[in-house]
């Protein structure tokens, strides 16, 4: 038995028995790729994760209803970039199953097996005739190592293509999981904005993997944050095609390594997309402990990761307690000020610290520091607070980045300004 292991160049094919592909459809305005197929040998099972936001884009609705249908029965996923088919009537909804049947054709697979994702301009329609198009060209590049391809595919604002894969070898064998997603701005929970593709060569039932992928979900991808905005496109889908012939949930061990190997993917491209935050100079991790239960913890957490002049003040390297536990008290929670203690320290690109905890400031009231010090650590590209509450067991962390003036430059005149076809109606 061993931890999960990162492999090198890992994406959704890493696993056994995946494959991708991708073509352009004409919508980005390089001419990039912007349409990507990840299909299984066999079929899946299926779970998903998606917006709470009240209006939702035409695929999120398809893909909650198919995976409700079929859960067991799934063979892959057809992708998109630069048009969210949001906000589009009885056409998006229409759109988004012609996709779907476009790929099944194409593919040569069974009705109602694919789901669909999509990612760009809000408000315009699909031109699905090109799209269908590039489906096709995107079968015949097909490649057990077209992941990465994929990943790139689906960007839009992003400055790096995320993809991530581990394995880990069990009591019941080896197993891998892999996953893609993309997203750099409009990210918060629930569901933290963006897509992501998360896939295993595991075999389990859609039920427990609905669970599991639920449960990570909230761990992980809707505990980030960049600007506050929730879009009506952010999904999560998982596909375990048991490809593997590893059982997992047979054995409570196997479960355990198994879970925390999903745990370690989703957590790594929520953390890629917060580093990728839209013009975003500085990752942050933030853990509230101390409060009287961990929902209490997640909302304050949440609430000064939002603030934004607790996040302007970050872009400057600005070590101004006191607008944090400004943010805890307006957060609505009996925060008690006499009990308030925050330090920060340094994180190194591994994650881990790099330096010990500095207080900044405790009993409600800011301590004597050295100004030095202060200046290196708020200058650094990682820092992690810890705000303790000393109201009870309670705790989560958050993860978010400054909000710098570029942010503001890059969403001037409407989002998706540089967005496919010149639409500037939003963005996801």
């Amino acid at each position: 038995m061993s931890s999960p292991d990162r492999l090198h160049d890992g994406s959704i094919t890493s696993p056994v028995g995946f494959s991708a592909g991708s073509a352009s459809a004409g919508m980005h305005p390089d001419g990039a790729h912007d349409v990507a197929l990840l299909l299984s040998e066999t079929a899946c099972s299926g779970a998903g994760v998606f917006t709470q936001n009240r209006i939702r884009a035409a695929p999120v609705v398809y893909d909650d209803a198919l995976l409700a249908e079929r859960p067991g029965r799934l063979r892959g996923i057809v992708m998109n970039s630069q048009i969210a088919n949001a906000c589009t009537g009885d056409e998006g909804g229409e759109a988004a199953a012609a996709m779907a049947r476009a790929a099944e054709t194409a593919l040569g697979l069974p009705s109602r097996c694919m789901l669909v994702l999509s990612t760009g301009v809000i408000g315009t329609p699909i031109p699905i005739e090109d799209v269908s198009n590039a489906i096709r060209g995107a079968t015949e590049t097909m490649d057990p190592e077209g992941g990465i391809a994929a990943a790139k595919a689906i960007m839009t604002t992003d400055r790096t293509a995320k993809h991530v894969a581990v394995r880990v070898e069990t009591p019941a064998g080896v197993v891998t999981v892999g996953g893609v997603a993309k997203g750099s701005t409009m990210i918060h929970p629930n569901m933290a904005t963006m897509l992501g593709v998360i896939t295993t060569d595991a075999a389990m039932d859609a039920a427990r993997l609905s669970a599991l992928l639920g449960q990570v979900a909230d761990r992980t991808f809707n505990a980030i944050t960049v600007d506050g905005d929730t879009s009506p496109n952010d999904s999560v889908i998982m596909l375990a095609n048991g490809a593997s012939e590893v059982s997992i949930a047979r054995d409570a061990e196997a479960w355990k390594l198994f879970e925390a190997a999903v745990e370690l993917v989703a957590r790594d491209l929520a953390l890629m997309i917060v580093r990728d935050g839209q013009g975003a100079h500085r990752l942050v991790e933030f853990t509230v402990n101390g409060a009287g239960t961990e929902a209490m913890a997640r909302s304050i957490g949440r609430a000064i990761a939002s603030s934004v002049l607790v996040k302007t003040g970050w872009a400057g390297g600005d070590s101004d307690w006191g607008s944090i536990f400004s943010a805890a008290g307006a957060s609505g929670f009996a925060v008690e000020p006499d009990r308030l203690r925050l330090q920060v320290q340094v994180r190194a690109d591994t994650g881990g610290p790099e330096g010990e905890w500095l207080l900044l400031a405790e009993r409600g009231a800011g301590v004597q520091v050295d100004p030095l010090e202060t200046r290196r650590i708020f200058s650094a590209p990682a820092v992690a607070f810890r705000l303790e509450l000393g109201m009870g067991g309670g705790e989560a962390t958050i993860w978010t980045c400054d909000l710098t003036e570029e942010y503001i430059r890059s969403n001037e005149g409407g989002h998706h300004a540089k967005g496919g076809r010149g639409a500037r109606q939003g963005r996801h």
